[in-house]
Order: structure tokens, then sequence, then C-alpha cells
């Protein structure tokens, strides 16, 4: 969980920046994004099918 605590001169905008920072670097986007909605198996095997695809065809690449 992402933690900032605003200095004593602080203003909002740049305590909001940080905390912002923080949520990037825990990556807690990302992972909201992936439980948004139920994914069926049928579905989650085609995201895993397309990804493999694409790490493939990103590392025969020159």
């Amino acid at each position: 969980m992402a933690q900032v605590i605003p200095g004593e001169n602080e203003g909002i905008e740049s305590t909001i920046r940080r905390f912002k920072r923080e949520v990037s670097k825990a990556g807690i986007f990302p992972d909201m994004r992936k439980h948004r909605h139920f994914e069926t198996p049928i579905e989650k095997a085609k995201r895993k099918m397309l990804a493999k695809h694409k790490q493939k065809k990103r590392k025969f690449r020159f």
C-alpha cells in the first residue's frame, strides 16, 4: 500500500505527485486492471497465448 506523508511546507500538488509516483512504483495500477472483471478460463488462455506469441516475436527480432 502506497502512503505519503506531506511535509510541513509542502504544497498539495507536490504531495499528489509524490503519491502518484509511489503508486506507480508499487505496481498497483496494472494489478487493479488485471482484477477489474472476471476472466473466463478460455479468455485467460487466449491472453496468455497472445503474450507468449508477442514475446517470441520480440525475441527473434533483430
